[in-house]
């Protein structure tokens, strides 16, 4: 074999390894980049979709808000409450077995609160 062309065969098979490995380390800083936002959109949708479907059912936000506030408060007198956040509905036949899931940001993090219902009224469970 002539010796430019095994030259050439080397110089492209490091191309080829340089490039390839590049490309792997690019990928993984994009994914790491994103992964942030890709998980805040996904809970965004997700909050959506369930406070879509407690409107749909005809369910108050208010009135589910203020009973998971109120259940907050009651576990954490001191709690500084910034943000509500509905993840879930489970809407069973009848209103008794109906629940809701929420997210509770406070000053010390986040909490999960799942509330019942009892005809119009929400509780703790």
């Amino acid at each position: 074999m002539a010796t430019w062309l095994l030259i050439v065969i080397i110089v492209l098979v490091v191309l080829f390894v340089v490039f390839l490995v590049g490309g792997i380390v690019a990928v993984g800083r994009r994914s790491r980049a994103t992964e942030g936002r890709l998980l805040a959109d996904l809970a965004s949708a997700n909050e959506h979709l369930a406070q879509a479907r407690a409107l749909d059912r005809g369910w108050d936000r208010d009135t589910i808000d203020t009973a998971a506030r109120t259940a907050h408060l009651a576990a954490r007198p001191d709690a500084k409450i910034t943000a509500v956040h509905l993840i879930q509905v489970i809407d069973r036949p009848g209103t008794d077995d109906d629940e809701a899931i929420l997210h509770i940001d406070d000053d010390a993090g986040e909490h999960t609160i799942r509330l019942g219902r009892r005809g119009d009224e929400w509780y703790a469970r």
